[in-house]
């Protein structure tokens, strides 16, 4: 019984793992590291199995490169037990900085400014006018890290999404929807 299967094409070689069970169906899986799994049931002959991954060849092969190119894209954050304290105080001093200069510009007043290990979120406003930035923003390019400054301070004038929140995010970065999609492709 298979237990893997290999894909070659032209330079990539691709290891497909094959857990057989009590289920009915068969399922085909890329994982987010590029690895491949098929489920089948336990009696599944290997020619029909065979047969089911040769006629997926290519998705897979696609799906596997574009996993592949996203994860070589991807930027690798240090976990925040990993930083020493001068690079919290680097971290701090940029985020502030970015933080000063457009508060000026835009003309409102924030109270705390902290920053945090947050796992969902690149910043925050509170309607106190605390801010809190994710301190992976340090290691994103800079156009990146402006645009969350900017997104919260202009919560400074509106604390939602409205229209007008936009119009006021635009005012200071009119290409701010290029830089709010190229944030949502990142993985916090």
């Amino acid at each position: 019984m298979i237990t893997q299967y290999k894909i070659v094409e032209k330079n990539h070689e691709i290891c497909i793992a094959v857990k057989r069970s009590d289920r009915r169906t068969i399922g085909l899986e890329v994982k987010r590291t590029g690895e491949v799994l098929v489920r089948t049931p336990t009696n599944m002959s290997d020619k029909t199995l065979s047969a089911f991954i040769e006629k997926h060849r290519a998705w897979i092969i696609n799906k596997v490169l574009l996993t592949m190119e996203k994860r070589k894209n991807a930027i690798e954050f240090p976990t925040a037990d990993e930083l020493t304290y001068e690079e919290l105080e680097m971290i701090q001093a940029k985020i502030w900085n970015r933080v000063s200069y457009y508060r000026k510009q835009m003309e409102v007043t924030v109270g705390r400014i902290t920053i945090r290990n947050q796992k969902t979120r690149w910043g925050s406003c509170s309607s106190k006018g605390n801010l809190n930035f994710n301190y992976r923003l340090y290691y994103l390019p800079e156009e990146l890290l402006d645009y969350v400054v900017v997104h919260e301070l202009a919560h400074r004038s509106h604390m939602n999404h409205s229209k007008e929140f936009w119009e006021e995010v635009e005012k200071y970065m009119p290409d701010y929807k290029e830089r709010k999609k190229r944030l949502g492709e990142i993985r916090l």
